[in-house]
Formats: structure tokens, C-alpha cells, sequence
């Protein structure tokens, strides 16, 4: 049965309807004709009976006289005028038995075939007796009837009437039932090819656009158009309403229609309140119609319906492109992890800060990136906060190559629906922050040490002035080949070295109220030159200068700029030692919004650790007895107050190297100081100059 169907369905539909009229049409054409041909068969049978019974009896009545009289000549006449309609009938032979069953005349030309006397008996009070007999040849209906002539029998009279002969009729006439049964499935299967075509087409129609749809094309049209639309049978003037001018779709497909006889809604669910609508009713056809109108409508809303999906598509697809670009430029990492604590996003920070691709992060766990007590200490806290439902928030800190690292972390449990989905983690940088929090509690700590330098050299100061006086008065007074006058020399040289400490803890902590004028910074620098070469000369210490005579004059305090340029010059010198070279430049910045004056020398350098420090109060890099670490805070100071900036750079990059030539691989990398100082308003403003390189 399966084999059969599925053999069917390779046959096309027009196969199909042909096959289906002409099985239909051959069936109940064999069934009436079977029907006809019992019907015909009874009906010819039972006259045939009929028939032999009159044969029958009428020949045993019209034999009493001649048997009774043994005229055979008589019956032989009789005999032969039955078998004489034998010629044009269907009487097969006609003959007499005597009582004793002996044969008085028949209508054999061959001779009487004795088998016949005893093959049909008949009893003296039957009418007549049939048999149906088969003689080899041919089938017969035997026929006997006794001859009787009151209570006495004279003979029997039998006839014979063929079965074949009867039964032609009735097979002519199942061979015109069949052949007409041929006639009409013949012409049945033309009608239905022409019925087939007609339907197949429409269905072939639908077919080639189902493709078309398949291939993408959904501008397809299978329905016919409409003679006449809506809004001419309605004689419609509502031009806003959706449904008119469109020849595509039937307005009961079509939703927000304006007529006062439409229902709401669209497609099906409309449908069902139009059926009773005059324009229905006009343009409604059969079911291939139906469909056909169904398809387009189903057509024009895949159509829309992937349009919108195509618009959504576009749209989430730039709304998530733009999240990601929000992420990937956002310098804090943040990560999205499920409620397994399995990676699903993660932003350009966070993988960069893994040194991974983002690819090598999805799908994975802690377990996998990061190391294994790092990974465990991450689950644990993790899973705690999506137990506790409660978000985290701390600050660590990290060494690595870069050294020490502070992170702000954030972890937040997402939640959807009053259930946890995930955790999403954020984490910021917050190294400058904690750096400037360190700085702001340095800068106490400085001004309440600037407080106490102040007090107590102000305390110091007197005692100090004292000891001085007397012991230059005890000099005066003592020969200088006295031994006390050696000593007491050596009491005034501390005492003048503690003075001079004692001065530069006043300076440390004196306010910013100074006196300023205009004043030439150049004029300001060859003077503290002037005054230094001399001594610097002594251990072969060259001072160049390559000042800009464009820059013009500045608002400052002339004394405290010189002491300025004596503790960077200082400085250098003790940085050398001996052979070496001192450069000093000015220039006017790009902006011309701020003079740089830099001090370069050839001397041993600063270390790599050392830069960040120097500027501190009492940090030197000097022996002991060489320095108080207070030059360069101070130096600090009276440039903060000018409202600029001071910075170093160790070793001296190769455009600062412009010493002569005896000196230009000198005795160390050297260092250069930047002092950039505004020509115009109370503070530098916050560009950088081009020309001075960062801090390393």
C-alpha cells in the first residue's frame, strides 16, 4: 500500500485526475454492464423456459391423434416443422417415445443418438420436466412432456433448445456495454484532460511563484486581478484607507480598512465578518482562487515581515557594534560571566590586560586564564556574591612588569526575571588617583614639615647668631698663631655651615609674598654665571650659554629666581666634579605663551628610581657632609610659586648634547633640568611644550 502511494505521488496532477475518471468511469461501467448481463441473462433464461415449456406441451397435444393412429408420417412432420424452426430458431431437435420408451419420430438428418431416450425422464402428472444437458458440442435446455390422453400415456415429446444460441443475445449485448463503457471513459479522459489542463495550470501558476519564493522573490502576483475593486464597488471616496488603489491584495486581507462594514484585524481572523459583504461576494472565486489570493497575502506579509526583521537586524547590529565600540574604548575592563562563571564577553581592556584574544576568553573560566590560587580565590568570591545577591566593591593592588598597579573592582550580580543569569565584573585603574592621594598626603606631611623647619629655625636662628658673634669677636681679640684661634676658627666654620642650613630651612618655609617686578631672565642668568665661572673654572668646569634674545621680560622675584639658577648650576657642578661642561639654554615655547630655560650637564646622572624624588626636602644623593637635600625642594618651591614647572631627565638625550667636542662623550650620561615659567597671567598654562620631553 505504501509502494502504491508512493508511486502516485510521482504522477502529476493531471495524470492523476485522468486516471482517477477513467478507473472511476471503467468500474461502474463494468459494474452496470455486469448487472445488465445477470439481469439480461435471467430475463432470456426464464423466457426460454417459458419458451420450451410452450414448444414442449404444445407438441405433445398436437401428437395424441397421430400416436393413437400411428401415423409417424404425421409426427415426422411435426418433428421436422419444430426442427425447421431450428434453422432460423433455437431449437436444437424434436422427437416421440412410445411408453416403452422407443423413439416414434425425430429431427436427427444423422441418426438419433440413443443416450437421449433416458436423459430427461418425465412422470405421468408432471406438466413437463427440464435438464440442462452437455452433449460435448453444446449446451441444451432438454425439455419433456408426456403424452397423455386421459388417464393413459401415449409417449413423451421432447424439445431441445440451445443454451449458446439463447445466450448470443445476451453477450452481444455485454460486448456493446462494454464497448460503449470503452466510449465513454475515451471521452471522459478527453474531457478530463481539458477539465486537468485547466485546473494544472492555475496550480502550475502557484507552483512556479512557491519557487520564486523559495529563490527570494516575493514580488510575486498568482491570484488574477479583480474587474473591480472595493472602492469601485462601494463607490468609496476614502482615499486614506489602506485598502485603496491596492490591486494586490483583497481587502479583507488587508488591515485598518476604513469602510464602515469591515471588521478589525487582518487575514483569517477579518475574513469571518466578510463573508456577507457585497464585494466578497463579487470577487470571491473557487478554492484554487482562495489559495491563490492566500499565497500572495502570505507572500506580501513574509515580505514585511522580513523587511522589519532585516530593519531590526540593521539595528541591533549597530546598537551592538556601538556597545562594543563603547566597551573596547572604555580603559576599564569589564567582562560578563553566566551563572557557571564561564566567560561570555569581554572588552578589549580586559583581554588586553589578559594578553589574550577576545576569541581565547569565551567559553573559558578562570581556571583556564589565569593561575590556579588566583582562579580558585576569584570562584569562591564569585560564587559568594551570587549566593549573597549582594555586589562587591574593593581595591587591589597588582605587581608586574609595569610595577605596582591599583585596580577600583566592581562585581554585580545580573538578574532576569528574580533570577541570577551572571555576574558582570568591572575594573578601573585607579594607579594616578592613589598616586595623587599619595602626593596630596606628601604635601602635608611637607607643609606641617615646612611649619616645623620654620619654628625651629627661627628658634635655632638666635642661638646660632650668638655662638657666630662671639666667636668672631674671640678671633679678633686671639693672636692667629694661638692654638684657641684655630680652634675657634673651626667653631666658626660650623657654626656658619649650620647657619647657612638654618637659611635654607627658612627659605623651605617661607610663604609665597614675595616681591615681584619685571625683570630680564637672561640678564638673571649670565649674572649667576658670571658669579660661579670663576670657581667653576678651578676643576675645569666650562659654563656655555645659548640664550634667546626674543624672549621678553617676565613678572618675577629677581632674588629668588637667581637662587634658582645658583642651585641648578650648583648642582651640575657637584654632579661633574671636575672636567666637564655646564650648558644653559632659553627659548620661547611653540605657543610663545611660556619661556623653557634647561641646564644640561655631563656629569654622573640621576638614577632611574632617584627622578621622582629628588624634589623632596632632605632627599640628596650626596654624601653626608655635602649637601641638606633641601637646594632642590626649595628650587621647587620658588618655581611653584611663579606659577611653572620644573622636571628632569636622566641620562641627556642626544638633542641636548651640544657640548664641544672634548666633552661631548663626557664623564657621565648627565642630566638636563626643564624650567618652564609663563610669560603672561600667575600660572603656566596646561599644554606641554613640544620641545621638552615627559619624564620617564
Amino acid at each position: 500500500m505504501g509502494n502504491t502511494a508512493r508511486l502516485l505521488t510521482r504522477f502529476s496532477l493531471r495524470a492523476k485526475i485522468n486516471l482517477g475518471l477513467a478507473l472511476i468511469i471503467i468500474f461502474f461501467g463494468l459494474l452496470l454492464s455486469s448487472l445488465n448481463y445477470v439481469a439480461s441473462s435471467r430475463t432470456v433464461q426464464g423466457e426460454t423456459i417459458k419458451r420450451g415449456q410452450d414448444l414442449v406441451v404444445n407438441l405433445a397435444a398436437r401428437s395424441v391423434e397421430s400416436i393413437l393412429s400411428l401415423n409417424f408420417l404425421r409426427l415426422t412432420v411435426l418433428t421436422t416443422e419444430i426442427g425447421g424452426l431450428g434453422e432460423q430458431a433455437d431449437i436444437a431437435y424434436a422427437f416421440f417415445l412410445d411408453p416403452q420408451g422407443q423413439v416414434l419420430a425425430h429431427s436427427f438428418r444423422d441418426g438419433f443418438p440413443v443416450e437421449l431416450r433416458r436423459a430427461n425422464e418425465v412422470a405421468d402428472d408432471q406438466p413437463y420436466a427440464l435438464r440442462f444437458l452437455d452433449t460435448g458440442q453444446e449446451l441444451l435446455y432438454d425439455f419433456a412432456a408426456p403424452v397423455m390422453l386421459g388417464e393413459t400415456r401415449l409417449g413423451t415429446a421432447r424439445v431441445a433448445l440451445s443454451y449458446n444460441t439463447v445466450k448470443a443475445p445476451t453477450d452481444r449485448l455485454l460486448k456493446v456495454s462494454i464497448i460503449m463503457t470503452l466510449g465513454a471513459t475515451l471521452l471522459a479522459l478527453i474531457g478530463g484532460t481539458l477539465f486537468a489542463r485547466t485546473v494544472t495550470r492555475r496550480i502550475n501558476v502557484l507552483r512556479d511563484s512557491v519557487a520564486s519564493v523559495v529563490k527570494g522573490d516575493l514580488d510575486v502576483q498568482v491570484s488574477d486581478s479583480l474587474d473591480r475593486n472595493c472602492w469601485e464597488i462601494m463607490d468609496c471616496p476614502i482615499k486614506e484607507c489602506p485598502a485603496y488603489g491596492d490591486r494586490r491584495r483583497r481587502c479583507w486581507y488587508v488591515a485598518g480598512t476604513m469602510c464602515p462594514k469591515c471588521g478589525s484585524g487582518e487575514g483569517a481572523e477579518k475574513l469571518e465578518r466578510c463573508l456577507d459583504c457585497p464585494v466578497y461576494r463579487h470577487n470571491v472565486g473557487d478554492e484554487i482562487q482562495n489559495l491563490a489570493e492566500a499565497f500572495d497575502y502570505m507572500a506580501w506579509s513574509l515580505k514585511n515581515h522580513i523587511e522589519e526583521l532585516r530593519l531590526s537586524e540593521n539595528k541591533l547590529g549597530r546598537q551592538k557594534q556601538l556597545l562594543k565600540t563603547i566597551l573596547d574604548v572604555t580603559p576599564d575592563m569589564v567582562a560578563l560571566q553566566d551563572e557557571k562563571m564561564v566567560y561570555l564577553a569581554a572588552n578589549k581592556a580586559f583581554c588586553g590586560h589578559l594578553g589574550r584574544e577576545e576569541e581565547q576568553i569565551i567559553g573559558k573560566t578562570d581556571f583556564d586564564l589565569l593561575s590556579a590560587e588566583q582562579a580558585d580565590q576569584n570562584y569562591h568570591e564569585d560564587m559568594q556574591i551570587l549566593l549573597n545577591r549582594v555586589p562587591l566593591s574593593k581595591e587591589i593592588m597588582t605587581k608586574g612588569r609595569q610595577g605596582k598597579k591599583w585596580h577600583h573592582v566592581v562585581k554585580v550580580p545580573v538578574v532576569e526575571n528574580e533570577r541570577i543569569i551572571g555576574l558582570l565584573s568591572t575594573s578601573r585603574d585607579i594607579t594616578v588617583i592613589k598616586q595623587y592621594q599619595e602626593k596630596l598626603i606628601h604635601s602635608q606631611k611637607m607643609e606641617d614639615l615646612g611649619r616645623l623647619a620654620g619654628g625651629v629655625a627661627h628658634e635655632i636662628n638666635t642661638p646660632l647668631s650668638i655662638i657666630l658673634g662671639y666667636s668672631q669677636l674671640l678671633l679678633k681679640d686671639i693672636p692667629p698663631d694661638d692654638p684657641v684661634a684655630q680652634d675657634v676658627a673651626i667653631i666658626e666654620k660650623q657654626t656658619q655651615a649650620c647657619r647657612k642650613i638654618v637659611a635654607d630651612l627658612l627659605s623651605f618655609s617661607r610663604g609665597t609674598d614675595q616681591a615681584r617686578e619685571q625683570m630680564d631672565i637672561n640678564e638673571s642668568i649670565r649674572e649667576v654665571a658670571n658669579l660661579v665661572e670663576h670657581i667653576f673654572r678651578q676643576n675645569r668646569i666650562t659654563i656655555l650659554q645659548s640664550l634667546d634674545d626674543q624672549i621678553p621680560p617676565i613678572h618675577g622675584n629677581r632674588e629668588r629666581l637667581r637662587q634658582v639658577w645658583m642651585n641648578l648650576l650648583n648642582n651640575a657642578a657637584d654632579a661633574i666634579g671636575s672636567d666637564g661642561s655646564i650648558q644653559i639654554k632659553t627659548k620661547l615655547c611653540a605657543h610663545r605663551r611660556r619661556l623653557v630655560v634647561s641646564v644640561a650637564d655631563t656629569g654622573s646622572g640621576i638614577d632611574e628610581h632617584d627622578l621622582d624624588k629628588i624634589f623632596e626636602p632632605f632627599f640628596t644623593t650626596k654624601p653626608v657632609d655635602k649637601g641638606t637635600g633641601l637646594g632642590l625642594s626649595v628650587t621647587f618651591g620658588i618655581i611653584k610659586d611663579h606659577g611653572g614647572r620644573i622636571s628632569a631627565l636622566s641620562p641627556v638625550p642626544r638633542e641636548y648634547m651640544e657640548f664641544p667636542a672634548e666633552f661631548e662623550h663626557g664623564p657621565g650620561p648627565g642630566t638636563v633640568f626643564f624650567v618652564e615659567l609663563p610669560l603672561e597671567g600667575d600660572s603656566l598654562p596646561d599644554d606641554e611644550c613640544i620641545e621638552i620631553p615627559k619624564n620617564r
